[in-house]
């Protein structure tokens, strides 16, 4: 077996861990005919356990079998990941058990059991520290944004499509000003088109909500309202219910602690020389 190279970045070297994963080899992994809680409608399913869930992973390469399955209980505090040897069989090379989307699907759930959620966003931090999120979905602009954004100044690009948000907890032992109030973005290996993935974080300036526009427009929003437009961005599993209080009780602290606008903006340099001088 051997780790996903996009991984390395992201590993720790610590003794700490927040999951634990059992990881062995099975001759075969037959299909489960159990009720569904959800199907992806492409790599994996999801079905309910007694004492966790399951998830099982297929795809034409590997045969019509499941070529993985994790155990995992319902914390997502410890798993065991197993992997058939009848399907790998069939493709060679070392195996990554934490290949795409594995990897994602574990981390996403484990956020549901802190206060953290994953959005889909472009993560940028300029050289005078400031930290902002630009919010979006697919084809709204967050790898235009990070393109002009690179090209105009030497900033960090924590992820060009996914970032996770938690409060800060380094600022809950250093500061007395309100520090609840203080959230961080947090880089993953999770990339999109402009291949941007880095393993450091930074603490949350703001948020911008894009869509493409005319005259580079920013709006601010109300905190019932970025919970709206941050909610429908957000990676949360919908199969149970206190999940998503939880992601929108989560998105309702992070509202009242950031300021949040919506961008309606034009796909040049003036977009970003905008929120440059822009003051909140």
């Amino acid at each position: 077996m051997a780790f996903s190279p996009s991984l390395h970045p992201f590993r720790n070297g610590g003794t700490a861990r927040d999951i634990e994963i059992k990881v062995e080899w099975v001759d075969q992994i037959f299909p489960t005919r159990g009720c569904q809680a959800f199907d992806s409608g492409s790599v994996w399913r999801l079905y309910e356990r007694d004492n966790g869930f399951q998830f099982d992973f297929s795809t034409a390469n590997f045969g019509d079998w499941p070529y993985k399955r994790l155990l995992v209980d319902g914390k997502f505090c410890s798993a065991t990941l197993q992997m058939s040897e009848e399907g790998f069989g069939r493709c060679g090379g070392n195996a990554d058990p934490l290949d795409y989307p594995l990897d994602e699907l574990l981390i996403m759930h484990r956020l549901t059991q802190e206060k953290a959620i994953e959005l889909h966003c472009t993560g940028i931090v300029r050289p005078n520290g400031d930290a902002n999120l630009f919010v979006g979905h697919s084809g709204a602009g967050k790898s235009t944004t990070t393109r002009l954004w690179t090209s105009l100044e030497e900033v960090e690009v924590l992820s060009d499509d996914r970032i996770i948000v938690r409060r800060d907890e380094s600022s809950l032992h250093s500061s007395h000003d309100n520090p609840k109030k203080k959230m961080r973005m947090y880089g993953t290996p999770w990339h999109g088109e402009a291949m941007y993935a880095s393993p450091n974080s930074a603490p949350l300036t703001r948020i911008f909500v894009l869509e493409h526009g005319h005259g580079n427009v920013i709006t601010p929003l109300t905190p019932s309202q970025a919970v709206a437009e941050l909610f429908a961005r957000a990676f949360v599993p919908f199969h149970r219910h206190e999940y998503v209080e939880s992601a929108l009780t989560f998105l309702e602290e992070v509202a009242n602690s950031v300021p949040v606008y919506r961008y309606s903006f034009e796909p040049d340099q003036r977009a970003v020389e905008k929120i440059i001088h822009f003051h909140d």
